[in-house]
């Protein structure tokens, strides 16, 4: 359950806090599932499970994907540096390093 990673009060977070809690940790879960499923699926000899292992792992992509997108839409943080730094072509680090100046 994710209040258990809570780590102030419930009492104490405000309604957006809670929502972007739940968003974070829905992502994390969706992003370790994906995981799991590429694993399986490499360690898997049987073509139609590995098949359906892989199918599952892309679902759990598209569902951290939609979390992602709501986090953007939800945090001008979030929006700030997914837009700097998702779709681009550029060097990430070298493109951190210009957009702070520390080039």
């Amino acid at each position: 359950m994710s209040s258990e990673t809570l780590h102030a009060p419930r009492d104490r977070l405000s309604a957006k806090t809670l929502a972007m809690h739940h968003a974070i940790v829905s992502l994390m879960e969706e992003l370790e599932a994906a995981d799991w499923y590429r694993q399986r699926a490499d360690d898997c000899e049987d073509a139609a499970l590995k098949k359906i292992l892989l199918h599952n792992m892309r679902e759990e992509i598209e569902h951290a994907a939609m979390v992602l997108e709501w986090l953007r839409r939800n945090d001008a943080d979030f929006a700030e540096q997914l837009g700097e730094y998702l779709f681009t072509d550029s060097d990430i680090t070298a493109r951190e390093e210009q957009a702070t100046g520390k080039n």
